[in-house]
């Protein structure tokens, strides 16, 4: 009966992410669903009133013993609060004072929400989410990475075909080329974890007004930062009423370049697939097309690029957006920020389907070195190259004459290089160049990755 609820759920949601992409990324409820965001809310509250309480009344509570018990009951109970103040913290400050009635709390009712605007509520709370999912972002990353590693030490050796504008170019070796993928993401994957979150606790515009007024001998300065510090956050003390989310901004911008990578790397590996480097491990009882039989689509290197593209389309856009606000304060932004869940969410889809789309991959060392084989022409980069250190003059249009739109074998290379006139040495040099040999340090480098 609960898989039949679930699947009527699923085939009713509007968002493909609540609907047929739901078990793949559930796992976001725990930070972007509204049950998710009400108890963060409670949480932050709760901290600020135990720091409020011994700061004022100098007692120290534990009113994060609530948070700990707080249920789905609780959360709906503010929900319930809500329909009637039509204010979604507003609700979070009132069922806090229902909870310190029944234990019989009531002398520190309004230390709840003391000082404060909703904003310094929900910037600290989306901050903690945002941190908080962050960790499970960079883990599907680094199982990407992880799976790119097998690849590339499997093949690091193994010569290929590279292609400049999808033309024969200078060999490479497979492994290398995924190498580069590693190397990107490596890069970009620290400077997302190095990125500090932001956050305020400074009151209605900003200025600590209604604090500084009433207990002007209170150092709130300090124990704003100190508050948020203690939370794994950068406290920003000079904002308006809204912490103005450039933080957020970097975070987006990081994660849409990697997405940026991840994409480029599935446009490649597409492109391998069509160019049959590689075969892909096929389930029996799955179909590729509703009429061919004989097909194994790269699908979900597809999907992974389509789903990347739509994550990153809803960062830009909140990258832009987020950081511009009236004057001090409109709330344009409040409704943007309940979307960050969407945006992570395609993301973390595209992660799991080119996770599966990897461990499908077998290269096809024939095929790769058959291409190998078919273009012997792409040694004559190595050819002139040698022969300008001879003093051969003109050696580039040499080679272009001979190679340039014309199909050559390898032997005919060799008995052209017989015929020039240049040292015996230097032409047994030549000839010991093959395109299998000729890769350069693709091999070391590859391996320096891993």
């Amino acid at each position: 009966m609960q898989v039949k609820n679930q699947l009527k759920s699923n085939l009713f949601a509007i968002s493909p992410l609540d609907g047929r992409y739901y078990n793949q990324v559930k796992e976001l409820k725990e930070y972007f669903s509204e049950y998710a965001l009400i108890k963060k809310r409670i949480y932050v509250e709760l901290i600020y009133l135990s720091e409020i309480v011994y700061l004022i009344k100098e007692k120290k509570i534990d009113f994060l013993e609530i948070y700990k018990k707080i249920s789905y009951d609780d959360i709906l109970r503010v929900k319930e609060i809500e329909k009637i103040t039509n204010h979604d913290v507003k609700s979070v400050e009132y069922f806090i004072k229902e909870k310190l009635n029944e234990k019989k709390l009531n002398e520190f009712r309004e230390f709840v929400h003391f000082g404060l605007t909703s904003e310094d509520i929900n910037n600290i709370s989306y901050a903690l989410l945002i941190k908080d999912s962050l960790t499970l972002i960079e883990n599907y990353i680094n199982e990407i990475i992880s799976e790119l590693k097998k690849i590339v030490r499997e093949n690091y050796n193994l010569p290929m075909l590279a292609r400049t504008h999808g033309q024969p170019a200078t060999p490479t070796t497979l492994g290398k080329e995924f190498a580069v993928f590693i190397n990107r993401l490596n890069n970009e994957l620290d400077i997302l974890k190095n990125i500090e979150i932001e956050a305020k606790l400074n009151g209605a515009t900003g200025n600590f007004n209604a604090f500084y007024f009433t207990l002007p001998e209170k150092d709130f300065l300090s124990f704003s930062k100190n508050l948020i510090n203690s939370l794994g956050l950068k406290a920003n003390i000079l904002t308006t009423q809204i912490e103005p989310h450039d933080s957020y901004s970097r975070i987006f911008d990081s994660l849409s370049r990697i997405n940026n990578i991840l994409i480029d790397m599935c446009i490649d590996i597409w492109l391998y697939i069509s160019m049959n480097y590689f075969t892909l491990i096929k389930k029996d009882n799955e179909v590729g097309s509703s009429t061919m039989p004989h097909k194994v689509n790269p699908i979900d290197f597809e999907n992974a690029e389509g789903n990347l593209g739509l994550s990153n389309s809803i960062l830009e856009f909140m990258k832009n957006k987020l950081t511009k606000s009236r004057l001090q304060r409109d709330l344009s932004d409040s409704t943007v920020l309940r979307n960050i869940g969407v945006a992570f969410g395609y993301s973390i889809l595209s992660y799991k389907s080119i996770k599966k789309g990897l461990l499908k991959l077998n290269p096809n060392k024939d095929k790769i070195l058959k291409d190998l084989n078919d273009n012997p022409e792409v040694i004559t980069e190595a050819i002139q190259t040698l022969l300008r250190l001879a003093s051969i003059e003109n050696p580039y249009e040499i080679m272009k004459d001979l190679t340039r739109g014309n199909k050559l074998t390898l032997e005919e290379i060799y008995s052209y290089i017989d015929n020039l006139n240049i040292d015996e040495k230097l032409k047994e040099k030549i000839k010991s160049l093959t395109p299998f040999n000729y890769i350069g340090i693709a091999d070391k480098l590859a391996l320096e990755i891993i």
